[in-house]
């Protein structure tokens, strides 16, 4: 599978809420840089947070345009962030089911066919703004 299928097939997952299918796509090793966070390291680390996200937030990713470089080696995504707030978040405003829309982006490196590093990038001040 190339680096845009594999990078695809992540966000289709993502966007089902298919933490499975997901972690189908890692490699076991993989190191998750999140937005203002530390760098979490495996799958388990990585499922942790995305039980927490799922309770969290509610998100659908559109306008997704992925980019491939290095002979599949690495690539990256820009999209909209379509979500609704469902549970306050430790240090973050109240929840109250309030909407927000925000450009993001991610960056992938691939290891034998599996991602082993996702950094993602959002404006944190945007976010705040629009649930505040």
């Amino acid at each position: 599978m190339s680096a845009t299928a594999t990078v695809q097939a992540y966000f289709e997952a993502f966007n089902r809420g298919d933490v499975a299918a997901m972690l189908a796509c890692l490699s076991d090793d993989v190191a998750h840089h999140v937005n203002e966070g530390q760098v979490r390291h495996g799958k388990e680390a990585f499922r942790a947070f995305c039980e927490h996200m799922n309770r969290c937030y509610r998100e659908e990713l559109t306008d997704m345009v992925v980019f491939e470089a290095e002979a599949g080696r690495r690539a990256a995504a820009e999209f909209i962030v379509n979500g609704t707030y469902l549970e306050t978040d430790e240090g973050l405003p109240v929840a109250k089911g309030q909407t927000y829309r925000l450009p993001a982006g991610s960056f992938f490196s691939l290891t034998d066919g599996k991602i082993s590093r996702v950094v993602t990038y959002y404006n944190l001040a945007d976010w705040t703004r629009q649930v505040s």
